[in-house]
């Protein structure tokens, strides 16, 4: 067993904290669209991938490997710097679910352990090939390939099912999304529990607990596995408005070609080793499913903000966790400082995000989309529906009521 010091337990706590928080965090990922569209009641869905998490946790250590032994040089790194790092991801993860942005927890995780290492031990510990091949290009191709392939093979599911009966081709297609979206659940399992499992054996191996190049101890993907999967099943409904409903309205054809085009660019890159991005493919997917149907929809101003958060997920992270990693080598008062500081931080997103309550009784709401621009409201006045779309029903006269409903309502038609 595994001698432990105050520190490192400290460490393996707020790992898991984290976890636990990319459950939550990323439960959308999995389930947003077969919400949105009704193939699952959203308590039983969330069940379901949490389920479905903790078993994925279990199929492979590929992208574990890749956190603990390539991105940054394991001789520098001592248990104060993974703390520092795990504190700027937690920030990060919170304040992004606060306003229901689908971020990437990945990105933050790895943001704030190159910020935090860079802090401690310079810039030449931190391997910069790793970070280019195996972290950047992955979060600029996987969102791309995943959009592609989601916007290809809706239009393909639309092509050959336009003769089919629409109540048993629509019911098909909501069975297929239950499967595709338990197959993502376990994809997230294999990679995102997976960087939690990475960054506690890390810091193992710089507590002197286990032997340089270990593979994560059992008891390591065990805890992963279940604090992801709990998070998972709390919901992260803010997100998960927002990926249902706040880029697209998915039909059941395309919520299940996002969300299998997304677990296969998963699945692909957790077998190689690629530690990408879960929430930028299941996104991209996502607005390609909605450039996939004739006369579909993306809202471009939520994805211009997504877009944003995005880029703004690596130096942000890093940012906190090098001012972190500077508090903390003040000795164990400075550890303790930066512990009260996030404990009292995610007290206080807790407590903002009371004023506005989002759960599984209102994720599907759509009454606070967000208005778009006079061209988009143009574009969508003038654009017929797709074949066996229902008309819209008459908007009232009553001119108050029916600008809202219509700024409510209005998308990017493409």
């Amino acid at each position: 067993m595994e001698s432990f010091s105050l520190i490192l337990a400290i460490v393996v706590v707020t790992a898991l904290a984290f976890d636990f928080t990319n459950g939550f965090h990323d439960t959308a990922n999995a389930m947003a669209t077969t919400i949105s569209t009704g193939a699952m009641k959203p308590k039983v869905a969330v069940a379901m991938s949490a389920v479905l998490n903790l078993v994925g946790a279990f199929l492979s250590v590929e992208v574990a490997n890749t956190i603990s032994k390539g991105l940054v040089d394991e001789a520098g790194i001592r248990p104060e710097v993974i703390f520092a790092a795990l504190v700027g991801a937690i920030l990060w993860n919170l304040v992004t679910w606060l306003v229901g942005l689908p971020s990437s927890s990945s990105h933050a995780l790895m943001g704030g352990l190159i910020g935090a290492t860079i802090a401690s031990a310079g810039v030449g510990a931190v391997h910069g090939d790793v970070l280019v091949t195996k972290v950047l290009i992955p979060a600029i191709a996987a969102p791309l390939v995943a959009g592609i392939a989601a916007m290809l093979a809706t239009r393909l599911t639309y092509s050959v099912g336009k003769k089919a009966d629409g109540k048993a081709s629509a019911k098909g297609y909501r069975a297929g999304q239950i499967a595709s979206a338990g197959l993502v659940s376990l994809a997230h399992g294999t990679n995102d529990a997976q960087k939690t499992m990475g960054i506690i054996t890390l810091a193992l191996v710089a507590g002197g607990a286990v032997a340089p190049d270990s593979d994560p101890p059992m008891w390591v993907i065990l805890s992963a596995g279940i604090a992801i999967a709990l998070g998972t099943y709390l919901g992260g409904w803010r997100i998960i408005r927002t990926m249902g409903k706040g880029l697209t309205d998915l039909q059941p054809q395309q919520g299940f070609a996002a969300q299998t085009s997304a677990a296969t660019v998963i699945l692909a890159s957790s077998h190689l080793g690629f530690s990408l991005s879960t929430t930028h493919s299941v996104s991209g997917a996502v607005m390609g499913a909605g450039l996939g149907r004739k006369g579909g929809v993306v809202r471009w101003s939520t994805a211009t903000r997504m877009f944003v958060a995005w880029g703004l997920t690596l130096p942000a992270a890093a940012l906190v966790g090098a001012l972190a990693e500077y508090v903390t080598g003040f000795g164990a008062w400075g550890t303790a400082v930066v512990a009260v500081f996030l404990v009292a931080s995610s007290a206080a997103i807790w407590k903002l995000s009371r004023r506005e309550i989002v759960d599984h009784t209102n994720v599907n709401d759509t009454d606070d989309a967000e208005p778009a621009g006079v061209v988009t409201t143009a574009m969508a006045a003038v654009t017929p529906p797709p074949a066996g779309t229902p008309a819209e029903e008459p908007v009232p006269s009553f001119p108050a009521q029916a600008t809202a409903e219509r700024t409510a309502s209005t998308t990017t038609t493409v």
